[in-house]
């Protein structure tokens, strides 16, 4: 094991602050940490830890910053010696400041604005926390441990990076001349346990036991299926899920501009596209991949994000024995998510028409799901559409589930409930060859679900 994996396997318990949970750590306390940290690099002798443990790692930095507190015979308590370790342990094994954040299992974004301010999104709703860092130069040099990590570099000549860490978060950072106020980053981080579809009807209440039944059969029908929503909508999320009901004896590729799909099944192949380097080559694309995936004997493509020309060789893909293809799209409403894809297959510059093009994407596309971040933090899948056809020029569409929203309450809860339009889908005869029956009165445009 290389020292560099050894960081990554230590796993650093959090305690308590120490000023006392929630409030900011003293300058005096800021410049021990920083006077302790910099004599700590002077001793360690980093290829003498290449033999070292992960966990004989962590202790070995305990024993040394107890040693130099003794030398320099800091008056500090208990708690702020136990923090003060706790602190270097962070910066010399993880990510500084934020591997208390990265440890919080109900953090699912850290919004780096400024070495100063940092704001965390839990349960759907931004908060400022008290974490920051020492100063810009201190925040820089996390930023570059962790694009380092990933093999990717970061600075004047190129400020801004796109990386995944080893857990699977993404990583975004910008540093100046880009930055106008100091170096800024966001990390989009995903659960170690992916939710499942009972996480969704039972905990999140983001759509009905009806409509998650119908889903389930899509995905074992081999159904084509888009999901469309916003940033931080719940799309990956919801396409994780989809792909569990894909039976194990499938072929899955996987492609990905950053890998954050956690499939379940044991026969997937992953792939990642790979920007250009510093001298503007050797740059993989999404389109060049869905090419090189269609001579990988798939049985199923998904693709994380449809986002340019790649959608036209996805299209052809749907078109030609691929079926049960899964991807997600950026787009405010499915007829919005249709005019997306029109846009993305002219950018592949083949010169199909405008009705080519459509009938190309109602052909290959069965189902647009739509998913929506609410005011109030949660998701709610507000629209499942099925692509029926052409009409003249313009493709048609009929909508079987939907979420209708009928107020905001006192404490600012969105309030609404999700209903049938009372459309019977033309896939139902594919779902029945394939052994799911959907009863009748689950369409029902009378009843609604809370």
């Amino acid at each position: 094991m290389s020292f560099r994996e050894k960081l990554n396997a230590v796993r650093i318990e959090p305690v308590e602050q120490p000023q006392g949970q929630g409030q900011v750590a003293s300058d005096a306390y800021k410049i021990l940490k920083g006077r302790i940290h910099l004599k700590l690099l002077d001793k360690f002798d980093l290829t003498a830890l290449e033999t070292l443990a992960p966990e004989m790692l962590r202790q070995e930095i305990a024993t040394m910053v107890e040693r130099l507190l003794y030398e320099e015979q800091a008056v500090i308590n208990d708690l702020e010696r136990r923090s003060l370790i706790r602190d270097i342990q962070h910066e010399m094994l993880g990510f500084g400041p934020l591997e208390l954040l990265m440890a919080d299992p109900t953090v699912s974004d850290i919004l780096v604005n400024s070495y100063e301010q940092i704001y965390v999104e839990r349960r759907g709703k931004l908060e400022l926390t008290n974490v920051t860092f020492t100063d810009e130069k201190h925040l820089l040099r996390i930023i570059d441990k962790i694009v380092s990590l990933v093999g990717r570099r970061i600075d004047e000549s190129s400020p801004m990076v796109d990386a995944r860490l080893p857990d699977g978060s993404r990583v975004n950072a910008v540093i100046p001349p880009v930055a106008l106020d100091g170096p800024m980053m966001s990390i989009r981080r995903f659960a170690h346990i992916p939710l499942k579809m009972d996480n969704l009807v039972s905990e999140l209440k983001s759509l009905t036991p009806e409509m998650a039944f119908m889903l389930e059969g899509l995905s074992k029908a081999k159904v084509n299926m888009i999901i469309s929503g916003g940033t931080g909508a719940g799309k990956t999320t919801l396409l994780n899920i989809l792909s569990g009901y894909i039976p194990v004896s499938e072929r899955i590729v996987t492609i990905e501009d950053a890998a954050e799909l956690q499939m379940q099944q044991p026969h997937v192949v992953r792939m990642e596209t790979r920007p250009m380097n510093i001298e503007g080559k050797g740059e993989i694309t999404q389109r060049a991949l869905v090419r090189n995936a269609l001579r990988m004997r798939p049985d199923r493509i998904i693709i994380g994000e449809v986002r340019g020309a790649e959608a036209a060789d996805m299209l052809q893909a749907m078109n030609t024995g691929h079926e049960g293809s899964l991807t997600t799209i950026h787009a405010n409403t499915p007829r919005d998510a249709l005019s997306r894809l029109e846009n993305m297959v002219g950018m592949a510059n083949l010169n199909l028409p405008h009705k080519a093009a459509r009938q190309q994407i109602a052909s290959a596309i069965t189902i647009v799901l739509q998913a929506i971040r609410l005011t109030d933090g949660k998701r709610k899948i507000t629209s499942i559409q099925e692509i029926t056809g052409m009409e003249g020029d313009v493709i048609t569409m009929q909508e079987i589930f939907a979420f209708k929203q009928t107020g905001v309450g006192g404490d600012g809860e969105v309030q609404g409930y999700f209903h049938a339009t009372g459309v019977r889908p033309k896939f139902m005869e594919r779902l029945r060859s394939f052994g799911v029956v959907l009863p009748d009165a689950m369409f029902d445009p009378a009843k609604h679900y809370q």
